[in-house]
């Protein structure tokens, strides 16, 4: 936007510029008179000759007006004004808001200054000239009259005396940059300028109808990973290509050979393995009659009961009902000879690759300890498996897994459907996967 401060005559309404002292069309003075105490004294000032040089001691710098008191006269120009005027805040404040108010540029802010410095604070009437839809000045507020002017009604008020333009008042120069630039925080009226506040849909200064791209603007997020409640599953362990992530945008994700995330490396999963979905936006996954199954790594304990699969390291266990007595002779009366057998309340087994069984163990007491070393069923070479990995309870009745903080955890075979939550890690065949869900 570019201004341009000037005065406007009061005889033929041409724009003159600021420091012209006659009017470039009719010749009339555009030195700044006082209101006339009477009529008669105002005609007579009106018919002072337009060419008049100013008075002794002025400059021909343009309209200056000061509080001092026209002489009873009314003939002459006003005094210029005091030098000091240019270092008055609020002549500062003005300067610093006609080149922000109208995007000038900042260093157009002195030459302002100077120009303003020639006014107090009841500016002269000036007129502004703004290009073509740029928006209009600041607002102002009307000149205060003399105390000695005689009141003019405004039917007795002249063309050129009602079209004069409103001067700038004290108030709007001492607007902070902060105040003028409000408008910034909400739409601004494509017809009249006016900020609408948010929620709005039609501008209180004329009424005009927000734009439907306005309207309908919604805050969008910068990819899909940002999307409250949705998943992936970032492959943890899955033959040297560990960290591939998949996106669960979808309702349905069947896993296995085929389907929508697809492990065909993997001999262990099923064509149709497993099937995540949402529901109630929770993440649930189903095992959908895999040979192998899905196993969710345990957090802290879970209740299990006989034929329960488990998975501690590279070890695969079978949790059985301890075996049934049969301590009776045969015919001729003989007892079949063998260990001795302890009570126990329960076995676990060792799944071997194949289907085959391996070492069963029963337990001695309430509980059996899994591990590399120091428990009840040690697996030194497995370098997966923690020293003391899990252990297994009975009480009352009722099994019990817990994991004793190992490092790679410990897996129970899912034999329903189970909701997960952010953090989770499942195993698929061999493929090790951690479930991570957007925060809502």
């Amino acid at each position: 936007m570019s201004t341009e401060i000037g005065i406007v005559c009061a005889k033929c309404e041409a724009f003159g510029a600021l420091d012209a002292s006659t009017c470039a069309s009719c010749g009339s003075s555009l030195a700044l008179e006082s209101a006339p105490a009477s009529a008669p004294a105002a005609r007579a000032a009106s018919a002072a000759p337009s060419a008049a040089a100013p008075p002794s001691g002025t400059s021909n710098e343009g309209p200056k007006t000061t509080r001092n008191p026209v002489p009873p006269s009314g003939g002459g120009a006003i005094p210029p004004s005091r030098p000091e005027v240019a270092s008055r805040p609020s002549v500062q404040r003005a300067a610093a808001a006609y080149a922000v108010h109208n995007r000038a540029d900042p260093r157009a802010e002195g030459p302002v200054r100077e120009r303003l410095a020639s006014f107090t604070d009841e500016v002269a009437p000036t007129s502004v000239r703004l290009s073509p839809g740029t928006g209009s000045a600041p607002p102002s507020r009307p000149r205060a009259s003399s105390p000695d002017s005689a009141p003019i009604s405004s039917a007795g008020r002249t063309k050129s005396q009602r079209s004069l333009p409103t001067p700038i008042s004290q108030k709007s120069a001492a607007q902070s940059i902060e105040e003028l630039m409000d408008q910034a925080k909400n739409f601004v009226c494509r017809s009249c300028s006016t900020p609408v506040p948010l929620g709005h849909k039609f501008c209180g200064r004329c009424g005009a109808a927000l734009p439907p791209e306005i309207m309908s603007a919604r805050t969008q997020f910068f990819g899909q990973l940002q999307a409250p409640g949705k998943a992936k599953l970032i492959l943890i362990r899955g033959e040297g290509v560990e960290g591939l992530s998949y996106q669960l945008n979808a309702d349905q994700h069947v896993v296995g050979r085929t389907g929508q995330l697809v492990f065909p490396d993997d001999p262990f999963v099923s064509p149709q393995h497993a099937n995540f979905f949402y529901r109630d936006g929770k993440l649930v996954v189903r095992d959908e009659g895999s040979l192998n199954g899905v196993y969710v790594r345990v957090r802290g304990s879970v209740d299990i009961t006989f034929g329960d699969f488990l998975l501690a390291g590279e070890q695969v266990f079978r949790v059985d009902a301890p075996p049934k007595v049969d301590d009776q002779a045969i015919q001729d009366g003989t007892y079949y000879y063998a260990s001795p057998r302890h009570k126990s309340p329960f076995r676990v087994v060792q799944a071997l690759q194949g289907g085959a069984d391996g070492m069963t163990v029963c337990a001695r007491g309430p509980s059996l300890q899994i591990g590399r070393e120091g428990g009840d069923l040690n697996f030194p070479g497995d370098l997966y498996m923690s020293a003391t990995h899990c252990r297994i309870e009975e009480s009352g009745g009722r099994l019990t897994l817990s994991d004793l903080s190992s490092r790679n955890g410990t897996y129970v075979r899912l034999k329903a459907e189970r909701e997960l939550s952010h953090g989770d890690y499942l195993f698929i065949g061999r493929k090790l996967l951690r479930v991570e869900i957007t925060a809502a």
